[in-house]
């Protein structure tokens, strides 16, 4: 489990090779503001290896940030991580492994007939009720979670995962209304808490694509004040002091910056956008897709963006962009190979926007 001590170590070791708020505070302790997804590849043994050589090294280099999923390339990704946590030659303590759990994960491989392997595996055994299935592959049912987080325990080889994930909650609205979402939602961080209580997680929180960067009328729109609350109600419902809902994960990057510019969220003094409601509340904020999936590193920020942004490449422009914007804690970048990683991580040792710069982007 990332403990206080252990990070504030990593960070004085590697610290001096990084410019200024490169390490970020993560509760009591910090982490880096460039973590490593691993999102993309295939399921393959070559890319396995490929990503647990790219893994280790960003360990080793100054990022302390791991980020997958129990789908991601059918569970390999998460059992690559696990290897690397414990092949890199650094304190278990001093990395924040996150993960999530939502869409019904293959094993390995996909099978030839996924909808009868999902029915056969997880509705046959009772794990999953057909009730609560979304487009054949979704679920967030509390007991789909909790034994979709006794897999990824088991995967990544960890007594405690330290930020697990409800993941894309915003899919279950194809089928349910919002209210019922929401009472779901609530019924899982139940449980969530009460897996933090007993030592398995250490904090959750909701992974999403859509759902807090679009406006209020739109179909996959989630309330992040609702989602507070109900997991403030479920840290009751638990018997805990507190609750453990401490992060969201969103995209933001120069073309998916609705994080920042659509201002859809109720705060206390009226509709905000999500990065500064997130402030307010006192969430920590992880970034996905920094690189538009690839597409900013060919391609590039426009032209009047990138003049404005530190880097040699224009990956290291678009990660500096992504880790500038307020709130962040961490910007993700899929690392799946070692030949990215020393270009990824050099982008922190450029300094990020200032407030004023990144706000004159969007005047």
């Amino acid at each position: 489990m990332v403990t206080r001590d252990a990070t504030w170590a990593y960070r004085d070791e590697f610290g001096d090779r990084f410019a200024r708020t490169y390490f970020r505070r993560f509760g009591e302790g910090v982490v880096s503001s460039i973590g490593v997804g691993t999102y993309l590849g295939d399921p393959t043994d070559e890319a396995d290896d490929a990503y647990r050589e790219a893994i280790v090294q960003a360990l080793e280099s100054g990022v302390s940030v791991v980020d997958t999923a129990i789908n991601y390339r059918n569970q390999r990704s998460e059992r690559v991580v696990g290897r690397a946590i414990e092949e890199a030659d650094i304190d278990r303590e001093a990395a924040l492994v996150a993960t999530k759990g939502g869409f019904v994960p293959f094993d390995g491989e996909r099978p030839d007939n996924p909808g009868q392997w999902i029915h056969s595996e997880y509705v046959d055994t009772g794990i999953v009720d057909t009730d609560d299935l979304v487009a054949g592959q979704h679920c967030i049912a509390p007991g789909f979670v909790d034994d979709q987080l006794d897999r990824s325990l088991e995967n990544l080889g960890l007594e405690t995962i330290d930020l697990y994930y409800v993941h894309n909650p915003e899919t279950q609205l194809a089928e349910r209304p919002a209210d019922e979402v929401y009472d779901q939602l609530e019924d899982t961080f139940t449980r969530l808490e009460e897996r933090a209580a007993e030592g398995d997680i250490r904090q959750y929180g909701v992974a999403t694509w859509e759902a807090f960067r679009v406006p209020a009328d739109d179909d996959s729109y989630l309330s992040l004040a609702e989602v507070v609350s109900r997991a403030r109600e479920a840290a009751k419902r638990a018997n805990n002091a507190a609750t453990h809902f401490r992060a969201i994960q969103l995209p933001f990057n120069v073309v998916m910056a609705d994080a920042f510019t659509v201002q859809a969220q109720e705060g206390s003094e009226g509709t905000q956008s999500t990065l500064w409601f997130a402030h307010d509340a006192g969430l920590n904020v992880f970034t996905s897709a920094s690189l538009a999936q690839g597409r900013l590193a060919s391609a590039g920020l426009p032209e009047d963006v990138a003049e404005r942004v530190a880097g040699e490449t224009s990956a290291q422009k678009a990660i500096n962009f992504a880790r500038s914007a307020p709130g962040v804690t961490c910007s993700l970048v899929g690392m799946g190979s070692p030949e990215h990683v020393a270009e990824n991580v050099a982008a922190g040792t450029h300094p990020p926007l200032g407030a004023d710069s990144f706000d004159a982007v969007f005047e």
